[in-house]
């Protein structure tokens, strides 16, 4: 019987688990968005490569999220259909890197023009 409940996920629990992965793919696609913006409409920087290094840290930032998202997505499906806790999660401190990252290569672009 404990297997039969462990299987039977609350449905609120399956929706908000896609309405997190559905959260981190808007913040992929925003990243993507954000790199094509700056290589296409971004005035060019004084040293040649700043823009291209923000850019692609953007599309570069917005894929691993995008496919963390998925994983993730997949880590915590599994551990409540298995009953268990939630997995601790490493997508926070990489984005949280990643932007930074980012901003630190946009400051230093703009302080070179």
């Amino acid at each position: 019987m404990a297997e039969t409940e462990a299987a039977l996920i609350d449905y609120r629990f399956t929706l908000a688990n896609e309405r997190t992965f559905l959260a981190w793919m808007r913040t992929a696609l925003g990243l993507l968005a954000g790199g094509v913006a700056v290589h296409e409409l971004v005035r060019p920087f004084r040293h040649h490569g700043a823009r291209t290094a923000v850019a692609m840290g953007c599309i570069v930032l917005a894929t691993i999220v995008a496919v963390g998202a998925y994983g993730r997505w997949k880590h915590v499906q599994a551990a409540m259909e298995r009953g268990d806790k939630l997995p601790h999660t490493v997508m926070v401190p990489i984005l949280a890197f990643g932007i930074a990252v980012i901003a630190v290569l946009a400051s230093i672009g703009l302080l070179l023009s």
